[in-house]
């Protein structure tokens, strides 16, 4: 038996590349790579419900919403990460060449029971150090509630909206995103699934 061979990190360059052609979408943290999990259908329909919402209220101003097949790469001290946000609004020019942007002003991410640990964690980490981010959002789909890491000067502080009736204000790409509009035609399980994937 021999020993089992040790994987090298590879260069984001290469990263992107194999992404071109790869079946299934992987995120890049520091020459690693990690395989995405799939997601349930309540998961996507957030996700559609709060790209159309601020596609919507953005049309016609220099921001936009750009679904989740748009990466966010982040410089760190250790190298560069490379995630997939759900949704991401930009209102800096996009390089129409790029499967990247280094430049969002809001990311938002739906959490699930398979990704909150990393959402709530090591993603947030990351997404904060991004200098032109102004919000990161945390929409929950397995119960009703939005957290809001807002940027106030050079730090980030949370806000928590759990009512349907509440919108939630978002001054820096001047919108708001009703919470009514984030659950839209959402059904929430009364039992525990069995599948619970995403």
């Amino acid at each position: 038996m021999t020993a089992a061979t040790k994987l090298e990190p590879i260069d984001w360059q290469t990263y992107l590349k194999g992404e071109e052609v790869a079946a299934r979408k992987h995120e890049y943290v520091h020459g690693r790579i990690y395989a995405m999990a799939g997601a349930k259908n309540r998961h996507h329909l957030i996700n559609s419900n709060v790209l159309v919402a601020l596609a919507n209220q953005l049309r016609g101003s220099k921001c936009r919403a750009l679904g989740s097949d748009l990466k966010v790469r982040i410089r760190t001290a250790l190298g560069y990460r490379f995630y997939y946000p759900d949704v991401t609004v930009d209102c800096e020019p996009l390089k129409p060449d790029l499967v990247y942007t280094d430049t969002p002003s809001i990311v938002i991410e739906t959490l699930s029971r398979s990704t909150r640990r990393l959402d709530e964690g090591e993603k947030r980490d990351g997404y904060l150090q991004i200098p032109s981010l102004k919000a990161y959002i945390l929409v929950d789909s397995e119960r009703l509630g939005v957290t809001v890491w807002r940027r106030h000067d050079n730090e980030f502080k949370s806000e928590v909206f759990i009512d349907l009736a509440a919108s939630i204000p978002l001054p820096e790409i001047g919108v708001t995103l009703p919470l009514a509009e984030v659950y839209a035609n959402v059904v929430w399980s009364e039992a525990k699934e069995e599948d619970e994937d995403e």
